[in-house]
């Protein structure tokens, strides 16, 4: 019975497709399919032409020392970025540009896989354009894929997944649930996230008509590959007493993200994807709960509706959900493409509104893309009258939080160098640099080799666990802590310098302390400074 259900799923499928292969000789320059590779490859050249400005992100500097440091697991994240990290510096060196190379490709890979799922849902050249370039132009992508972050991968791992629902649905081919758990499981090495995407996916089909993939053993053993390249990491959480749940728990109890109410976190959906795109994303929510062609893909449209709640309940930030909205646009241009292609006479639609799309991107991208001075973008951002989102209850500063976290870093490495090597020759033998944030820390590792400066320590997040090297703590080089606090630990607090840029955020704005004589010893004291969140 299941065998033959497939079987008239998959001749459906190929009926539904049939305009393709009646065109199968068109040629591959000007298929569906070639206008969602121009459009990946303008992405591509969008990011290679424009990430190389301002400076390093401050996480940046942390995937780099985490690099350094490979391993099965880290108390914040997942393994994979760290890998791809040290890949990238190994294979393409350590400058800005070479650092952002993969986020660019994988931004491209993104607008490729819309443009793919664009064609099983069974669209033509307008809804492959449309779909593209809704992606394109959006904000919160551009963002993204400017930095190296599990935020940038991430996407590729939830639409590849949300692609290989589709090509069980539309395919007789157990062959998708293989690459459907190595993706989920490549996803969930990338950002544990991955598991609510995957929980919305099973939701999904749990209440539709493909609940019948529970019952193939393909599935099963896709959902086996998952877990296997998942319990690597899942060993190393346990063998750690679970510290990423502990940095969760840290960050509701401290208050540290913005937590905005339902109707806010949906209108920042909006603001993140552009205004403009916003009838095509929603298009698709419609397109896969009512519309005859979209229906048998209602998974996906249920896994968002799960994904958003789970978001808006547990307070995530403003961008966590981006990567599901692919599929949403990808649907969406589908669903308008058979509307002007039914109403005539709103045929001008397919050349007045992409152009207003594509308009709207190019006035909201100096925005995303650090391509502008600093004065220039402050203007400019005053012109338009907005202000940045903030995702960041800490967030002091007149450039979005992406940006100002890009500023300061070389400077204040210099100025730790003159502190370090003022110091008499017998104390800067043992002298610590003692950060108070990855930030710092990764700062100091990145750049301070140039100045001779020993590796940094710092009790947060992951260099906690490493500990504090070999040093006693007799003499440290205390960075972004206030003097009281130095003053409780140490037997001497000297003033040594001041770390201010303007275009930092206003945490990175602080005196740099020597402490002399420490009170206890290092080690002793070293798990009450611990601190993550």
């Amino acid at each position: 019975m299941q065998s033959r259900f497939r079987s008239k799923e998959f001749e459906a499928w190929k009926e539904k497709n049939s305009f393709h292969q009646e065109h199968s000789a068109e040629s591959r320059w000007t298929s569906p399919l070639a206008v969602a590779y121009y459009f990946a490859t303008a992405k591509l050249l969008i990011h290679l032409l424009t990430n190389g400005q301002y400076g390093y992100f401050r996480d940046e500097f942390y995937y780099l020392a985490r690099g350094d440091h490979l391993d099965w697991g880290y108390v914040d994240q997942a393994p994979l970025a760290p890998w791809l990290a040290r890949l990238s510096r190994v294979l393409l060196g350590d400058s800005l540009s070479a650092l952002r190379f993969l986020p660019a490709v994988a931004g491209a890979t993104k607008v490729l896989l819309t443009g793919l799922m664009v064609h099983e849902f069974g669209g033509r050249h307008f809804a492959v354009m449309l779909a593209c370039l809704c992606v394109l132009v959006a904000p919160g992508y551009l963002g993204i894929d400017t930095l190296f972050s599990v935020n940038a991968f991430e996407p590729l791992f939830w639409m590849g997944c949300a692609y290989c629902v589709i090509l069980a649905i539309n395919r007789d081919d157990p062959r998708a649930w293989l690459w459907f758990g190595l993706l989920a499981g490549l996803g969930l090495e990338n950002k544990h996230s991955m598991l609510f995407f995957g929980f919305g996916l099973f939701i999904g089909l749990l209440l539709t008509s493909a609940r019948r993939f529970l019952a193939d053993k393909w599935l099963w053993i896709g959902s086996a590959v998952a877990f296997a390249l998942f319990l690597p990491n899942l060993l190393w959480q346990y063998q750690h007493d679970w510290p990423t749940l502990e940095v969760l728990r840290n960050v509701q109890r401290t208050g540290k993200n913005v937590v905005l109410s339902p109707s806010a976190y949906i209108a920042q959906q909006v603001l993140l994807l552009l205004p403009l795109t916003a009838p095509v994303w929603i298009a698709g929510l419609w397109f896969f709960f009512f519309d005859r062609r979209g229906v048998r893909y209602r998974t996906l449209g249920i896994a968002y509706v799960v994904v958003l709640v789970l978001m808006i309940a547990l307070t995530g930030k403003n961008y966590y959900l981006l990567p599901a909205y692919p599929m949403l646009f990808a649907g969406g241009a589908v669903l308008w493409e058979q509307i002007l292609q039914q109403r005539r006479a709103l045929w001008w639609l397919q050349v007045v509104f992409p152009v207003l799309v594509l308009i709207s991107g190019l006035v909201i991208a100096p925005l995303a893309l650090p391509f502008l001075s600093v004065e220039t973008y402050l203007r400019y951002q005053q012109m338009l009258g907005v202000k940045p989102l903030r995702t960041e209850v800490g967030h002091a500063s007149p450039l979005p939080q992406v940006f100002s976290d890009m500023f300061g870093w070389p400077e204040m490495v210099e100025t730790v160098a003159h502190v370090y090597h003022a110091l008499p020759p017998d104390e800067r033998s043992k002298a610590a640099i003692l950060a108070r944030n990855f930030g710092e820390a990764g700062a100091i590792d990145f750049f301070g080799p140039r100045y001779g400066l020993p590796k940094a320590i710092s009790p947060h997040q992951n260099y906690y666990l490493w500990e504090p090297r070999d040093y006693t703590g007799e003499i440290m080089i205390v960075l972004g802590w206030g003097r009281e606090a130095v003053g409780e630990y140490c037997s001497s607090v000297e003033t040594a310098g001041k770390v201010h840029h303007p275009y930092a955020m206003a945490t990175e704005h602080y005196t740099i302390f020597i402490c002399r004589g420490l009170k206890h010893p290092l080690r002793e004291v070293w798990p009450q400074w611990k601190h993550w969140n």
